[in-house]
């Protein structure tokens, strides 16, 4: 039996020459990445890439090697897309991103819109980014504020994206992927539930308590231990708390804030409810015009994914080679498509950056529906 020593030595000649190979490969690769900016070619050649990869596979001898040898060559693929993707970067190829770059957005001269009415969550956000003197006004829908801003009714919209118990509010990523409307700012909100009341009630007299879904989910092992009280969903916790002023019935509470309950008239009964006392929730800012602040530190995309073994660890690969940290992924699904997805990625960086312009290029070319959702 050969020794172990001898059969470790045996496999460090062959690394090294691997590695040899490897970087004779990358030299001619870069000659390949010259001869594309010379002629205007694509960088990912598609077809090209799956038949040799059959090619490859056939010369292994098993099928265990021939799985392998494929994987080892779909990553060594993707390595010299990167080496030519950043030579293209070198050159000017990769171009500028359709984005603005401004010094900062004008939070006084403009118009902003929130979904819900007053004393909702929404709208102390929406006060807290832009301050207590913008002009503001509310719509019953997200998608009323999303077309609000895509028609020029609105400069912005602020809309819930995130809660930190809850997670996320998967209605907002639709319709961020279904409009040309971008996200450029974000604010994050402490969320303090409380029961508010009609004067007068007490917590012996509610049956009934209205809220958000989100609002109810984030206060639920409060709930939980409340025998016989009904739970009603509504639109947003400012509409259960004016539902609630309105009808005058002490049986009836609303989960909702301590300025909903000022705005409305309420009493507080008991506060806070919800069992995670670091409650908060990220509000996006939302305009339609491609624009990003100068110092914007997060990039927002969505795309989707073709139906080959690796796709998304390849797309994904992108971020982490140009050394760009990934700090969120998400996915919906695509409506009438069973089991197909649209994924959303976070990643920190700014768009005047050379790591995220190559990122985004090889990103771009790989992926199905690409878009850039803002840089905030």
């Amino acid at each position: 039996m050969t020794d172990l020593l001898e059969l470790r030595d045996q496999i460090d000649k062959i690394d090294r020459e691997i590695v040899r190979l490897f970087e004779d490969r990358m030299e001619i690769c870069r000659q390949v990445a010259e001869y594309k900016i010379a002629n205007g070619k694509k960088v990912l050649d598609r077809d090209r890439e799956l038949e040799k990869l059959e090619v490859l596979g056939g010369l292994a001898h098993n099928d265990f090697n021939r799985h392998g040898v494929k994987e080892l060559f779909q990553q060594i693929m993707s390595m010299s897309r990167k080496l030519q993707y950043q030579l293209l970067a070198g050159e000017g190829v990769s171009g500028s991103l359709p984005f603005t770059r401004i010094d900062q957005i004008d939070r006084k001269n403009c118009r902003v819109v929130y979904q819900g009415v007053e004393g909702a969550y929404q709208h102390e956000a929406a006060l807290r980014y832009f301050g207590e003197d913008v002009n503001i006004f509310h719509m019953d829908s997200w998608r009323g504020c999303m077309e609000a801003i895509k028609e020029g009714m609105a400069d912005y919209a602020v809309l819930p994206i995130e809660n930190s118990s809850a997670g996320e509010v998967n209605d907002i990523y639709d319709l961020l992927e279904e409009y040309e409307n971008y996200i450029v700012g974000e604010q994050i909100l402490k969320i303090d539930h409380a029961l508010l009341g009609v004067p007068g009630a007490r917590l012996s007299d509610i049956r009934t308590v209205y809220s958000h879904p989100q609002a109810l989910m984030q206060c639920s092992l409060y709930l939980e231990q409340q025998q016989g009280w009904k739970q009603e969903s509504m639109a947003n916790t400012a509409m259960a708390a004016k539902k609630v002023a309105k009808d005058g019935d002490r049986t009836q509470a609303a989960i909702g804030s301590v300025a909903a309950a000022e705005h409305h008239g309420l009493v507080v009964l008991k506060a806070p409810l919800n069992h995670n006392r670091f409650n908060s929730t990220r509000f996006i800012i939302v305009t339609n015009r491609k624009m990003y602040e100068k110092d914007a530190k997060k990039v927002s995309i969505c795309f989707e994914l073709p139906h080959t073994s690796g796709s998304l660890y390849n797309i994904l690969s992108h971020i982490i080679y140009n050394d760009l940290n990934m700090c969120k992924i998400e996915s919906r699904p695509i409506p009438e498509h069973n089991w197909e997805y649209h994924f959303f990625v976070d990643f920190d960086g700014n768009l005047n950056d050379s790591a995220v312009k190559n990122a985004i290029r090889g990103i771009m070319e790989e992926a199905v529906n690409f878009k850039i959702l803002g840089n905030y």
